[in-house]
């Protein structure tokens, strides 16, 4: 089982949401996701002041596997990417919930709808059984 912080929300989709005393809310791929695709080699973000709807693909994370879709898990406009992981991609891989996140955003709706941790843990579970 994969390392699930309480303080974060989460979607069925493997991404995170934590919301910053600034109200923005920072994004990222989970520890299960991570681990699911390997290694990463290249993460493509989202471009600054894009306006996203909550389910919308807007970057893209890819592995020595696979390549894999993110979704915005609330509606916003982005407001900051992670331009580290263009020349490390890997961060997303040694510290998915830190240096590791892709990117900000101002949210036009509240977190309300995300998953809590016990919630993302059962989603986790569900699949690999």
């Amino acid at each position: 089982m994969s390392h699930i912080p309480a303080d974060l929300k989460y979607t069925k989709t493997h991404e995170w949401a934590r919301l910053d005393p600034d109200g923005s809310v920072t994004v990222g791929i989970t520890d299960h996701a991570q681990e699911q695709l390997g290694d990463m080699v290249f993460v493509e973000l989202p471009e600054l002041e894009r306006v996203v709807t909550a389910g919308e693909e807007c970057a893209v994370v890819e592995s020595v596997k696979a390549a894999s879709d993110v979704y915005s898990p609330l509606a916003g406009e982005v407001v900051a990417v992670n331009e580290a992981l263009t020349e490390k991609p890997e961060l997303v891989n040694q510290d998915p919930y830190g240096e590791g996140w892709l990117f900000q955003l101002q949210p036009g709706e509240a977190l309300d709808g995300l998953l809590d941790a016990a919630a993302y843990t059962a989603v986790e579970a569900a699949e690999t059984d």
